[in-house]
């Protein structure tokens, strides 16, 4: 990333970008405000605070409640492994949602939901007149076996596991094996883990001389741009990925970095000097002890058109944790979370939700230290298909929508970076 891109970048992701208009249908009201109350402060939880705010004026009182004191965002966040960004890039805190939109945050821990109230691991209590759950993913180890969570590197939720990642990619000598595991759809951002192989690999081609990323995918083939990634992999750094389909995996021993799979009903077992299992994924836990998941399912169930759960009334699940079928990402999650906040608008005003929402869904991946692709698609709401678990319509993606880079590029690389700014910008500031 050079000089230029690198301020112009800063400078984005700075800015207060543009918001979209909608009625502030409760600035009229008369009493007291509405209270809502957020858990999560990723892409989906900050976005809802913000434009429930922005769009509710005087008429709405906002609390975001998050463990952190700012977010990481996954975002961009494998440009960390080869040094192009630092972490420090890719962290927001929430100061401008406060000063600017009058949003209330409060760091603390959610650990359950009881008579309309918030409880939090310190003791207190939060009312609200509605709740919005955006707790992201949580991670189901005894799938595949894991010995040892605790040691488990990851590096799927943004932060520490980060930088360990690049440390142990950094310390791999020449000639090592860098195995990453792929879990089963769906998982957080489809395109991820193909992107993470990517510049890893590019980074072993110029600094660890015959070293080797082996791709254990879960999947049947490339899920997201698997043209682009297939292309990546036979030629742009051929002879560093070697990619297996269809792998399960079945046992994990972090400590010793060794991995157990079956591939073609054969049973295999590798050690790597780099360990990076994604294990298979669900909605985050409080989804879960908050009974919004149904049984047998990994996701929330909700209805589209608000995001409210079908399951309990006056709480919305946005974002990753979210069962919609919609990929779990952080553009498509600030979508999510604009449906949902003018929904829940709509509800205080007595006004019944936008009967045909849509949402976008877009990305870059960078493919090597200065190109990337990029995927994009619309989702629309189809009220005459109906999910099986919910019974209520789906968010059905548009056929003609669908774009995929015809080649990776160093203007989409360049493009990565205001694409990102943008959607930080729109978030956070």
């Amino acid at each position: 990333m050079n000089t230029i891109s690198r301020r112009h970048f800063l400078k984005l992701i700075g800015a207060s970008t543009a918001v979209a208009a909608s009625p502030t249908l409760l600035n009229a009201q008369t009493g007291p405000a509405r209270r809502v109350v957020v858990v999560g402060g990723g892409f989906a939880g900050a976005t809802a605070a913000k434009y429930l705010r922005h769009w509710g004026g005087g008429g709405v009182a906002v609390t975001l409640v998050d463990a952190n004191p700012a977010h990481v965002s996954c975002i961009l966040s494998n440009l960390v492994l080869n040094n192009a960004l630092s972490l420090s890039q890719i962290t927001f805190n929430y100061a401008a949602l406060q000063q600017k939109y009058g949003v209330t945050a409060v760091q603390g821990q959610a650990t359950g939901i009881s008579g309309g109230k918030l409880l939090l691991a310190n003791g207190q209590s939060l009312s609200y007149d509605r709740l919005i759950l955006a707790p992201g993913i949580d991670f189901d180890f005894g799938k595949i076996g894991v010995q040892d969570p605790a040691n488990l590197l990851h590096a799927w939720k943004a932060g520490p596991q980060t930088t360990l990642l690049q440390q142990q990619l950094k310390a791999m000598p020449a000639g090592g094996k860098f195995v990453l595991t792929v879990p089963p759809a769906p998982y957080r951002c489809p395109p991820g883990p193909y992107e993470r192989a990517c510049l890893v690999a590019d980074y072993l081609k110029k600094n660890k001389p015959g070293s080797k990323v082996i791709v254990l995918d879960a999947n049947p083939k490339i899920i997201a741009e698997e043209r682009t990634f297939t292309k990546a992999f036979n030629e742009t750094h051929k002879g560093y990925v070697e990619y297996h389909p269809g792998v399960i995996v079945t046992a994990v021993n972090a400590g010793a970095r060794t991995i157990a799979y079956s591939e073609n009903g054969q049973q295999k077992t590798l050690r790597a000097g780099v360990l990076n299992v994604l294990p298979p994924q669900k909605a985050g836990k409080i989804a879960f002890d908050a009974g919004l998941v149904p049984a047998g399912q990994n996701w929330a169930s909700i209805d589209p058109l608000s995001y409210e759960s079908t399951l309990i009334p006056g709480i919305h699940v946005i974002g990753d944790a979210q069962g919609t079928g919609q990929p779990k990402s952080g553009h498509i999650a600030n979508a999510e979370a604009k449906v949902c906040a003018d929904a829940i608008l709509r509800a205080f005003a007595g006004v019944a939700p936008d009967p045909a929402p849509t949402t976008n869904s877009a990305c870059y991946s960078p493919i090597t230290a200065n190109t990337a692709s990029w995927l994009t698609a619309v989702f629309a709401y189809d009220p005459n298909t109906l999910d099986p678990v919910t019974g209520k319509g789906v968010m059905k993606a548009v056929p003609e929508s669908f774009g995929e880079a015809p080649a990776a590029t160093q203007d989409n690389y360049e493009k990565m970076f205001d694409w990102a700014g943008n959607l930080f910008g729109d978030t956070f500031a």
